[in-house]
């Protein structure tokens, strides 16, 4: 089978409804739903950086499964929750009542479909905590269905080890790793620029961050003027296909590893296919 059929077959949009609901009704049934943002990224970078890291990671670890595995994805939600880069011409963001109303209304139809399981698969930070919330508040409200808050940049390993410092530890937005992914997959959309930008309100208050244990509620403006929070001048088309690899992965090895498994529930999983991973 072709790499694109392979792809249509993962996209529940792009089936007919009986396929959806024999899917669905296989053991440990599973639906993805990437989440990206449409927010600024400087002034070298589109505003749906999010959304096409989102879809690219995903749809290359979902290739990678067992074609048997009944994992399938969502169309892109490519609008989301977006308050730190207001002040940015192009920012769209959704108040986030409505963010949590429609992860919980989608995830209502999916359970009632048969569903076991819901991966959001997000790769905006500033709305990590948000869509952890709305998966809380879906699985009180629809119990049999498992929810996955999943954030594109945590769980691979061998991230970090590529970053320097101080780009590891503060380049937060738009800077050496997200210029270097996009300079990968798509560098027509990567501008000339290589801004270097995110201290201008200087450092923090002695125990406290940007990011990290004790965090401090920021907002773009704060910090840069370009939009940038970090440095993109050593980003490399390199150091993006590095990234990409080991992103895809590690998504696909959670991906293998959660359909093989029972949890939560005391089901018994079918025996291992031959050749299975």
């Amino acid at each position: 089978m072709s790499s694109e059929a392979m792809e249509s077959r993962r996209h529940l949009q792009q089936l007919a409804w009986p396929q959806v609901e024999q899917l669905a009704a296989r053991w440990g049934s599973t639906v993805v739903w990437p989440w990206g943002a449409v927010e600024q990224h400087g002034p070298h970078l589109p505003l749906g950086t999010d959304g096409l890291f989102a879809e690219r990671v995903l749809d290359a670890a979902l290739a990678a499964l067992d074609a048997d595995l009944p994992i399938l994805r969502l169309p892109l939600q490519s609008i989301g929750f977006s308050p730190e880069h207001r002040g940015f011409c192009g920012t769209l963001s959704l108040p986030p009542g409505l963010v949590i109303d429609q992860v919980v209304a989608v995830g209502r139809e999916l359970a009632a479909t048969g569903f076991r399981r819901l991966v959001l698969f997000n790769a905006h930070g500033g709305q990590i905590a948000l869509l952890q919330t709305a998966a809380r508040q879906l699985r009180a409200e629809c119990p049999e269905l498992v929810v996955l808050p999943c954030f594109l940049w945590s769980g691979p390993e061998g991230i970090a080890e590529l970053i320097p410092e101080p780009e590891r530890s503060v380049g937060l937005h738009a800077g050496l790793v997200e210029t270097s992914l996009m300079l990968h997959l798509a560098p027509e959309l990567v501008g000339e620029e290589r801004p270097c930008d995110g201290r201008k309100a200087g450092p923090s208050p002695a125990g406290w961050s940007l990011e990290g244990a004790a965090p401090l509620a920021w907002l773009t403006q704060d910090l840069s003027d370009s939009g940038v929070i970090g440095d993109a001048r050593g980003a490399s088309a390199a150091l993006g296909a590095q990234l990409f690899e080991r992103l895809v992965e590690g998504w696909r090895q959670r991906f293998d590893v959660l359909l093989r498994s029972p949890w939560p529930t005391t089901e018994t999983p079918p025996p291992s296919r031959t050749g299975a991973r």
